[in-house]
């Protein structure tokens, strides 16, 4: 019987192309994630270690604000890391050097004036020279390091970017103005925030400390031991010589070299969780193809495999037969998909530090045995298991059926059962879908849609007849005979259309949910911005960290501008002690902070959308708070409530809930008056934003003396309403495209579904397409016939897919409704007529090969065959 299942697969090597192709594809894509996520793994540790090859210990102040302005916090209070510190740890017998940091952002501006790099890895630092003139952190490519207050270094890669040279003018900037400085040098950096698409500005340690912390302090001290020196010993000296402080920690080199190591395997563990769903998802769709492919094997062997049962073979032997061949297939599939993934790996990597420009650290390509073991593993299972219903199916072949080559019906029995359990999973299914939207749970929501799936999958065969059955008439008329006999080819197996149909429907639900919560996004953020926000512009740094507290009082000057309100957020201090209700009990959620915004009350009105649902519109001029719809129920707030706090200076106080307000994408939860909460925020509290109105509205004019009035710092961004809208339009989109670019995968492997079973077909129907051809039907119509069921076959699925997929955007969008206000689902026409189309197209092409072959067909020969 193995022997036989051999002879069977060589026999039948070109029908088994497009099943060894699609499990070839699934594998790859398990096989290039594992390569690929190991070797960046692999790479980042060896650029994480590079480091810390110089650090023995590291002593942080965690109270150092290196980032210009802070939340209105309290600072942490204590001692600091200072020159006098770095001197003293130096000087342990253990120590070589002490090396102090200071870090913060820092925007580099292009010549055009734009940010270079990604906002959010805008790195600035100090330059410490060694006693040859160079810092061993950043190895200089040309010139050299910065000396003074007007002179700065950039990273290579930053100041070829923007087009500078060693001597030019630089435009940098952190908070304020910007500022002008020489460019005495680039730079050399293993630092991840930079080379993954941030950028670097050396400033000299004075420098530096000024504009990120104070002259003299350090947010960090760098110890680097003598050889031979024990690292714990020296540890231990360090906690010694320097300040005692909750903000001061001390850690080993080796400790922060272990810390990163796992905030990388944490990182790329999820990268390769991610990508493995995907490529689980191309499996799945692969196990379709297959079980169709074996399915229709079994079908055309209905002799053979009875003569096997009339001459004494079990069926068990018959069973094992058929899983021999799937092992087989499976074994030389996943061989080929483990060497595809490892070319994929190599491919990526180089595509991404190539055209692509991501800047990821290079390393050899990781092939580890897991990888080699898990490619394989799966490649046969998933193989062998979506052959097991066919092998099963092949062993109740009755030897009597010797006598005839045509497919065994489906008994009665068997459709009932089907048709029951697909019932039972889609109204699972159904009910799941709907509890989870209605209680805006995403696993229920998850659970619910794949119940639904599978329940469809399973009754697509019942589907199929109706749903195609639509088409009938169309293809009568526009195609006569041929789309008579397209639609009844295509009926005439539900089954094997079904499988067929599912593997594209698969992909077309994953594409049209995705779609339809991205329409359905960008809807209501559009809506909310338009309807919540007044103001015609919003000030704000890139990187959404805190803008200098005088700008807000700088954009007031500014010509054109009629109205404008600072934001900031500061906490309070609340609890038994602090907030209590009118009665004087403390709140229901016995929190220990909330944030408050603080705001201009005597214009927030015209810069933002109040609508009150209790209360007074006047609350904020009273000197009382506004409270979200949202921030009453999880807290418990109404009208009236007197809730006692403690300012970040210290002093106690009270405020009094003035209205509840309904929820506003532009506000927070509390809002305050300015004038209430400003005299107790500590000095140095940052902006969150800064809302203005013009006087004649939205125009350039007014946006260019926004950006003057910013001294032009390129982190400073001065947006619109259609800035703002397009920016999350792009965000979504991008989003959008790396899901489709992921799902590729599976729609590829569903042609290959397609192309095999319209080509196994046409190998099955030989004789009666020679009869076709004898009574007259030509070469074209054969053509045309073929293509116009497969055309049927995919438009089923593409069909099915996109109500699928409607159906769980909807449930998904239902999960949304806290994050977005007044989500709804929104369907988007053109797209979805655009994927029914592509659901043609891909029809079309995948029969091209198939009807050329029945077309070109010999008359006689194909009368004679068995």
């Amino acid at each position: 019987m193995y022997r036989t299942a051999l002879r069977n697969v060589l026999a039948h090597k070109t029908r088994l192309l497009m099943t060894v192709l699609a499990v070839m594809l699934g594998t790859a894509f398990v096989a290039g994630t594992l390569v690929f996520t190991d070797t960046l793994g692999n790479a980042l540790r060896s650029q994480s270690a590079k480091s810390y090859t110089d650090i023995t210990v590291t002593v942080s102040d965690r109270g150092a604000i290196g980032r210009g302005y802070d939340r209105g916090g309290k600072t942490a209070s204590g001692p600091t890391l200072t020159e006098e510190t770095r001197k003293a740890v130096a000087a342990l017998p253990g120590a070589a050097d002490a090396r102090g940091v200071v870090s913060g952002f820092a925007g580099i501006a292009d010549k055009k004036g734009a940010l270079i790099g990604n906002g959010f890895s805008t790195t600035g630092t100090n330059y410490v020279p060694g006693a040859d003139g160079t810092d061993p952190r950043y190895p200089l490519v040309e010139g050299r390091g910065p000396r003074t207050s007007g002179e700065i270094a950039l990273d290579a890669r930053t100041a070829d970017k923007g087009g500078y040279q060693v001597g030019d003018t630089v435009r940098v900037a952190v908070n304020g103005p910007v500022m002008e400085l020489k460019l005495t040098g680039t730079l050399r950096t293993n630092d991840p925030r930079v080379v993954s698409g941030g950028s670097l500005a050396a400033f000299d340690t004075a420098t530096a400390q000024q504009l990120y912390l104070s002259p003299g302090r350090f947010a960090e001290l760098d110890v680097k031991g003598k050889p031979g020196a024990d690292d714990t010993a020296l540890l231990a000296a360090v906690k010694q010589a320097v300040p005692q402080g909750d903000a001061i920690d001390a850690k080993t080199g080796r400790e922060l070299a272990d810390e990163q190591d796992r905030m990388i395997a944490e990182g790329t563990k999820g990268l390769s969780t991610a990508l493995l769903a995907f490529a689980g998802i191309a499996l799945f769709v692969g196990i379709f193809i297959i079980a169709n492919t074996f399915t229709m094997l079994v079908a055309q062997r209905t002799r053979e495999l009875a003569l096997l049962r009339a001459v004494g073979a079990s069926r068990k032997q018959i069973t094992r037969s058929v899983l021999a061949e799937a092992l087989l297939v499976g074994l030389t599939a996943s061989a080929a998909g483990l060497l595809a993934g490892i070319g994929l790996a190599a491919g990526l990597q180089s595509l991404l530090n190539g055209p692509w420009d991501a800047n990821l650290p290079d390393g050899p390509l990781v092939i580890a045995p897991g990888t080699v073991i898990a490619s394989l593993v799966v490649g046969v299972a998933v193989t062998v298991l979506a052959a097991w219903l066919p092998a099963r199916r092949a062993s109740r072949i009755a030897p009597v059926a010797a006598m005839s080559s045509v497919e065994q019906p489906a008994t009665q029995k068997s459709l009932v059962v089907r048709n029951s359990i697909g019932l039972l999973f889609s109204l699972a299914g159904a009910a799941g879908l709907a509890a989870g939207a209605g209680s805006k749970e995403v696993k229920l929501v998850g659970l619910g849609a794949g119940a639904l799936l599978i329940g469809v999958f399973v009754l697509t065969p019942l589907l199929s007849r109706p749903l195609i059955g639509l088409f009938a008439p169309l293809l009568r008329k526009l195609y006569g005979t041929p789309g008579k006999l397209a639609k009844e080819n295509a009926i005439r197996n539900p089954r094997r259309t079904a499988a067929t149909a599912s593997a594209l429907t698969i992909g077309v639900t994953l594409i049209t949910a995705l779609t339809v919560v991205g329409a359905s996004v960008n809807k209501a953020v559009d809506d909310a911005t338009a309807s919540d926000l007044k103001a015609d512009y919003t000030v704000a740094m890139e990187n959404y960290s805190m803008l200098s507290p005088d700008v807000a009082t700088r954009i007031a000057k500014a010509p054109g501008v009629s109205a404008v309100s600072a934001m900031r957020t500061v906490p309070v201090e609340t609890g038994q002690d602090g907030r209590a209700g009118a009665n004087g009990t403390a709140g229901p959620d016995g929190s220990d902070t909330e944030w408050l915004t603080a705001v201009d009350a005597g214009t927030i009105d015209r810069l933002a959308t109040i609508k009150v649902r209790d209360g007074s519109a006047d609350a904020l001029k009273q000197g009382k708070l506004l409270v979200s719809s949202g921030t009453a129920e999880r807290t418990g707030y109404k009208v009236g409530d007197v809730i006692a706090v403690t300012y970040p200076d210290g002093v106690k106080g009270s405020l009094t809930v003035g209205a509840v307000l309904e929820a506003n994408t532009s506000l927070a939860g509390i809002v305050a008056p300015e004038s209430v909460v400003g005299p107790h925020a500590l000095p140095g509290t940052g902006l969150d934003k800064v809302l203005v109105k013009g006087v004649n509205g939205a125009d350039e004019k007014l946006k260019q003396a926004l950006r003057d009035a910013t001294g032009g710092n390129p982190l400073i961004a001065v947006k619109g309403e259609k800035d703002i809208k397009a920016e999350n339009r792009q965000l979504v989109t991008a989003v959008l495209n790396m899901m489709y670019g992921l799902l590729g995968m599976s729609v590829v492997i569903a042609v290959l579904g397609v192309v095999n079973t319209m080509a196994m077909s046409v190998f099955e129907r030989r004789r009666e397409i020679g009869m076709l051809r004898a009574i007259g039907l030509d070469r074209t119509g054969i053509g045309r016939m073929v293509r116009l069921e497969s055309l049927l076959i995919a438009l089923f699925g593409g069909v099915v897919g996109v109500g699928l997929g409607i159906v769980v955007a909807w449930a998904g969008n239902r999960t949304l409704a806290d994050s977005f206000k007044n989500m709804t689902t929104v369907v988007p026409p053109v797209q979805i007529l655009g994927f029914l189309v592509a659901a043609a197209v891909i029809g079309l092409l995948a029969a091209l090969w198939p009807a050329r072959r029945a077309a070109r067909m010999d008359i006689l020969g194909a009368i004679k065959s068995e």
